[in-house]
């Protein structure tokens, strides 16, 4: 039984339960929303070790890390060493993006190290396999598709990517719409050569019925790519972009007919005053399925800051109903990022998811802001640490310029809490005693 089955028969399974926990909600809160599809609870029942997340409406947004090989540099204790890297930085998924060296040893060392729910882009496997046998990814058939979809989800999968809103028809508008970056999404491109090469429509569309079976079969929650996403601010929101959104609503339809949980996809590049009509967009074509975006980066003009544009669209995604965001690191666009980057990159993702949990009022948030603010008022320096969102930042920052004063080395003497705070005592003192 499915999550999604079991919520609907009132049931709390140990999945739901535990996600209800590391939320701070009850079971029961989150019956409703996982029956409807407004929550996915990401837990394959073959990831034995996987620590349950719930993703959705009225939850805290969350934080997916990506890591992955690439054939340029396929070592696999590097890889280990991002995934510990976005372990430590508070992600709460992990998506394997491996394209280069042994894929197949790369995701079951991730899986037999990680609690935290696995992802990945499914059709990668396909086109790597393919790559390194020397044929050409057009004559992969399409059950050779389905068999290593079927295979990944097999060995452990908790969410998977496939871009199977797609048409030939979406295709033809990018040719129109004056796009300057025709396809950016490797799943989508990928999928568009497959189809092109073939003359044919998406097999990820034509044979979708299956995909549900396996993801059925092995509770594996399917995350629906935006493969036409606009890869710069110049592309957003167009014929192609939309044409696509139009599809996954079908999509989402059917897969919750077969009680299999869905995440659907949002653009990588779009213009801040876009944002949040594009969230609401999409939560309304995929009737509140869980938003998932990788940014939106808010400016194409930042490589090596991607990290810092991407966490200013994530704010302004999370604020308007996103639920669940992709770190971008500062590598985006220039190299494969090393575990710094990936560190840097979930951290900046979950400052932004904060921020965004602030604006739709997600219970605590608040609280946490509240009790570093005070805690900060009273120069309480381990109470400060304590509930930064980076303790180790916080006390290396901290120890950089050492002060002989209570207060930071900024103000010193000078510490505008120090300042004003017995001045403001001494006035209250006074007004008491009269």
């Amino acid at each position: 039984m499915t999550h999604m089955e079991s919520a609907r028969a009132g049931k709390i399974n140990d999945a739901l339960q535990a996600a209800a926990a590391k939320d701070g909600v009850s079971p029961e809160a989150l019956l409703d929303a996982a029956a409807t599809g407004r929550v996915a609870i990401l837990a394959g029942d073959r990831h034995e070790a996987v620590s349950p997340v719930a993703v959705g409406a009225g939850l805290r947004t969350k934080v997916n890390g990506t890591i992955g090989t690439s054939p340029d540099q396929a070592d696999l204790t590097a890889e280990m060493c991002k995934l510990l890297a976005a372990i430590r930085a508070g992600a709460d998924t992990v998506m394997d993006l491996s394209i280069g060296g042994n894929v197949r040893e790369a995701r079951a060392q991730i899986l037999r190290e990680c609690r935290l729910p696995v992802g990945t882009v499914v059709i990668y496997r396909a086109a790597v396999d393919a790559a390194q046998q020397g044929r050409n990814w057009e004559d992969v058939s399409e059950d050779e598709i389905l068999a290593s979809i079927q295979e990944q989800a097999r060995e452990g999968l908790d969410f998977m990517t496939i871009h199977p809103a797609i048409t030939m028809g979406a295709l033809r508008m990018i040719d129109g719409s004056g796009r300057i970056t025709p396809i950016v999404s490797r799943g989508g491109a990928l999928t568009g050569k497959w189809m092109m090469g073939n003359d044919c429509e998406n097999p990820l569309r034509s044979r979708f019925d299956d995909i549900i079976g396996i993801c059925r079969a092995y509770n594996t929650t399917i995350s629906i790519g935006d493969g036409l996403r606009p890869g710069c601010l110049h592309d957003g929101l167009d014929s192609a972009h939309l044409a696509e959104y139009a599809t996954m609503s079908e999509l989402v339809r059917r897969a919750r007919l077969a009680g299999v949980q869905v995440i659907v996809e949002g653009p990588g590049h779009l213009r801040a005053d876009l944002i949040a009509s594009d969230v609401q967009l999409l939560k309304k074509v995929a009737d509140g399925a869980p938003a998932y975006y990788m940014g939106p980066l808010v400016t194409d003009v930042a490589p090596g800051y991607d990290h810092i544009t991407s966490a200013i669209g994530a704010t302004l995604a999370a604020s308007a109903g996103a639920d669940f965001l992709c770190a971008v690191t500062a590598a985006e666009h220039l190299s494969l990022p090393q575990p710094d980057d990936i560190y840097l990159g979930v951290m900046a993702a979950r400052i932004a998811a904060h921020a965004g949990d602030l604006s739709k009022r997600i219970p605590a948030s608040q609280d946490w802001d509240d009790r570093l603010s005070k805690a900060r008022y009273e120069l309480d320096w381990t109470g400060q640490s304590s509930h930064a969102i980076d303790p180790q930042k916080f006390e290396s920052l901290r120890r950089a310029t050492p002060t002989r004063s209570p207060s930071c080395s900024i103000c010193s003497d000078f510490c505008p809490m120090r300042i004003f705070a017995p001045a403001r005592e001494s006035r209250k003192r006074a007004t008491v005693g009269r």
